[in-house]
């Protein structure tokens, strides 16, 4: 049986790369998202409400049931943890590509994700809320440097904001749900890691790209990237790999990394999802339709790529 595909947002980032996967294999593909898309975006695509209304799961599947849809895409990130607490409710012809609902819904929440990493030894910056500290000041002594303010929460947006003492901040006044994490200022690299449980027969595998590029200097949405050789930067895969195990995710992850000043990886941040840069590993769809038994795989793509980082499987 052909897939027929329900990708959730479809007119983000991420969502416009997956489409473009999934058409250049000839698998049919069907779009939601909150807003219309130009008549030009190449894919047809359905209005649907918000992570944050509550009948947004009960559209999603009767949009499924409506157009025959076989396989759910999620790249939204809010929506992650309510797919998977009722993927089971779109019934067991309807495979919902997100892992398990506890492993997912720590991912969502950065904090979380850091306590988990922290606890399972994987490299993290130093962190805490905005009420742990005082005020900027003792925020940026108590990390060491300059300090990158963000939302707990995965909501899709970059609204990271560097504090580094060259300007007032009213610290009092951040809004809450905010993390405090130290700023790791050497290169970024958004590792894209296929996670499978033990009794998967698929290896887990990770396919590195470096960004080159931010579209807000220090900070921001990578606007350009290059996808590293299976031998460079294997401690960059390996560190990516250990926390996509340490917080028991399956499936597409899309993982955020930057090196400290002395060369040591450490991770950002993490979403249960595709990302904008799989089209620089096709293999990750590839390997999602052969876990999931539907044609269009080509096992050779991605056969050697667990090999470079099998230090971190162990």
């Amino acid at each position: 049986m052909k897939p027929r595909v329900l990708l959730t947002g479809a007119g983000g980032s991420a969502g416009r790369a997956l489409a473009a996967q999934l058409k250049s294999r000839g698998i049919p593909v069907l779009g939601t998202d909150i807003r219309e898309l130009p008549s030009g975006a190449g894919i047809t695509v359905v209005p649907v409400p918000p992570a944050s209304d509550p009948e947004m799961v009960s559209a999603l599947r009767r949009l499924v049931t409506r157009e025959g849809i076989n396989v759910v895409i999620p790249t939204v990130s809010p929506e992650l943890p309510l797919l998977a607490a009722y993927r089971a409710a779109f019934g067991a012809d309807v495979r919902v590509i997100i892992g398990d609902p506890g492993p997912v819904s720590v991912a969502h929440d950065k904090l979380f994700t850091a306590w988990q990493l922290q606890s399972s030894g994987v490299p993290v910056p130093r962190f805490g809320v905005p009420s742990d500290f005082a005020d900027a000041d003792a925020a940026m002594a108590a990390l060491g440097g300059p300090v990158v303010v963000r939302p707990r929460l995965s909501c899709g947006a970059h609204t990271a904001v560097v504090i580094d003492g060259s300007g007032d901040v009213d610290w009092h006044r951040l809004p809450d749900g905010q993390m405090v994490q130290e700023f790791i200022p050497g290169p970024g690299y958004g590792p894209m890691v296929f996670g499978t449980p033990a009794h998967n027969g698929s290896a887990p595998f990770v396919v590195v790209v470096e960004k080159t590029e931010l579209n807000r200097g220090a900070v921001g949405k990578a606007v350009a990237t290059r996808r590293v050789e299976v031998d460079e930067d294997m401690d960059v895969g390996n560190v990516a790999m250990a926390a996509v195990r340490s917080l028991g995710l399956t499936g597409p992850v899309d993982v955020d990394v930057r090196r400290r000043a002395d060369g040591t990886p450490v991770v950002l941040d993490m979403n249960a999802r595709f990302g904008a840069n799989s089209w620089r590993a096709p293999e990750l769809l590839d390997a999602v339709l052969a876990s999931f038994a539907l044609p269009s795989f080509n096992p050779a793509s991605f056969r050697g790529a667990a090999r470079a980082y099998a230090s971190a499987l162990v």
